[in-house]
């Protein structure tokens, strides 16, 4: 099965009847660390894939790096939203380039790299403090890359960086 499914399927089944609160993949800090290495693994196995092409069409990428300062001043909503919009922006990259890499291994990385963006997607729109469906009318910082490695370090980042910090301040509220 898929990792992506694997990784929603898991999420579902922690989800606590009744409130759509999935304290346990915010509380248990392995599986934060666990989708870390799982990041890192696909960096390391798509800069193995031989010949990737420079894409012909520079994807677009959020520019993920930010304050610590700034990030703590932020309420659990607005980081929510700004992950949301990374990870959007992300999806689009990676369906944009998975149309310019015909090579097995390489397409192989970008197909697990979207379905593991996109359940994240799916796992923080059960999160939300307002009401109302999440839309996204965002414009996150951004940079035009034609490396696909690059697709792949900036995911890593946004789970290394913002996503467990956003799981490490739910924790606080969360797990008590």
């Amino acid at each position: 099965s898929p990792p992506g499914l694997l990784l929603l399927t898991s999420f579902l089944l922690h989800v606590e009847e009744g409130r759509a609160s999935p304290t346990r993949l915010v509380c248990d800090n392995r599986l934060i660390q666990k989708y870390i290495g799982e990041a890192k693994d696909m960096e390391k196995r798509a800069g193995h894939c031989q010949a990737l092409p420079t894409l012909s069409c520079p994807t677009v990428l959020p520019l993920v790096d930010f304050s610590l300062q700034q990030w703590k001043s932020k309420s659990n909503e607005i980081k929510r939203r700004e992950i949301l919009c990374d990870l959007a922006l992300l999806v689009g990259a990676v369906a944009g380039a998975q149309g310019q890499v015909t090579q097995e291994c390489g397409a192989r990385q970008l197909s697990q790299l979207y379905q593991h963006a996109n359940s994240f997607i799916l796992l923080l729109q059960t999160f939300s403090w307002e009401a109302g469906p999440w839309e996204p009318g965002c414009s996150p910082r951004s940079m035009e890359q034609t490396h696909i490695t690059s697709i792949f370090l900036t995911y890593r980042q946004l789970v290394q960086g913002k996503l467990r910090f956003f799981f490490h301040d739910l924790a606080k509220d969360l797990c008590k």
